[in-house]
């Protein structure tokens, strides 16, 4: 494992896409909480009667130790920026049949499926540890007096990588069945963005308590809405902690779910032909 591990990494490293995806990233991230860190300013700074109200209903999402799971909110939105890398690798591999060759090295069918594996891994490191980094950052810029309280919400880390950990397996399922990179990337962008959106909207409209078990959203409700967002109302609040409350079971859901999505790719692979 340790030398597939390298092998891979040496892959990635080498493959420009990587490299743009990761510009990318460290672009997003910080602007999109930016974006919000300022809307949050617009709201909160000034002397005004409707700005102390705000700020007591919002506090500062953006200081220790909420910044970690208010920029992991916030920057689980852009997912489909890796998920387009992880494709794009996986059939590339068809394209130039790379498959093939490393079977012709020497590899198993389940070396080939382990590194594949091992890809996504990598992505989704490089891509918490983004995240990661801006909300160090957020926390340090927006209250550096509160660097006491750094460790008391670290375990959104984990949950932001298994969260994208899934996603991008979602990713490579379709990228590794369908083959076709444009393909692939136009039904995964298509289900993603319209698909379980109006699934979702559908299902809560007719009170069917279903949303949760659907592919992307069951690991979209790891990190739940920003903790300010129950403190509009009763219904927020009740809402916001029903929600804490199911995380758990949100990240069992999606640790099962994964993992089959990954015994179909291992089980496919073993009697797929590579021709």
């Amino acid at each position: 494992m340790g030398l597939l591990l390298k092998i891979e990494w040496l892959k990635i490293k080498k493959y420009p896409a990587f490299w743009w995806m990761l510009a990318i990233v460290m672009l997003t991230y910080p602007s999109i909480n930016y974006m919000f860190y300022n809307i949050y300013n617009e709201f909160t700074q000034g002397k005004e009667m409707t700005n102390n109200i705000a700020k007591m209903l919002l506090g500062n999402p953006f200081a220790f130790p909420e910044t970690f799971h208010t920029v992991a909110y916030f920057s689980s939105f852009f997912v489909l920026l890796p998920a387009i890398l992880v494709i794009m690798l996986i059939t590339n591999e068809y394209n130039y049949r790379t498959h093939k060759q490393n079977i012709i090295d020497g590899w198993s069918r389940k070396d080939f499926m382990a590194s594949k594996l091992i890809d996504v891994a990598i992505i989704s490191f490089v891509v918490m540890t983004v995240y990661m980094l801006v909300a160090l950052g957020f926390g340090i810029y927006a209250d550096p007096e509160n660097m006491g309280r750094i460790a008391e919400q670290l375990h959104y880390i984990p949950m932001f990588y298994l969260q994208t950990f899934a996603q991008l397996t979602v990713a490579f399922l379709l990228g590794y069945l369908v083959k076709k990179a444009f393909i692939a990337l136009g039904i995964f962008l298509f289900y993603y963005l319209v698909v379980e959106n109006i699934l979702v909207a559908y299902l809560k409209y007719k009170k069917i308590a279903i949303t949760r078990f659907l592919p992307i959203e069951v690991s979209d409700n790891i990190l739940v809405a920003p903790a300010f967002s129950g403190n509009f109302g009763k219904d927020a609040k009740e809402g916001y902690e029903l929600a804490l409350t199911l995380v758990g079971e949100q990240v069992v859901l999606t640790c099962v779910y994964t993992l089959i999505i990954w015994l179909i790719c291992f089980k496919v692979h073993s009697k797929r032909d590579l021709a």
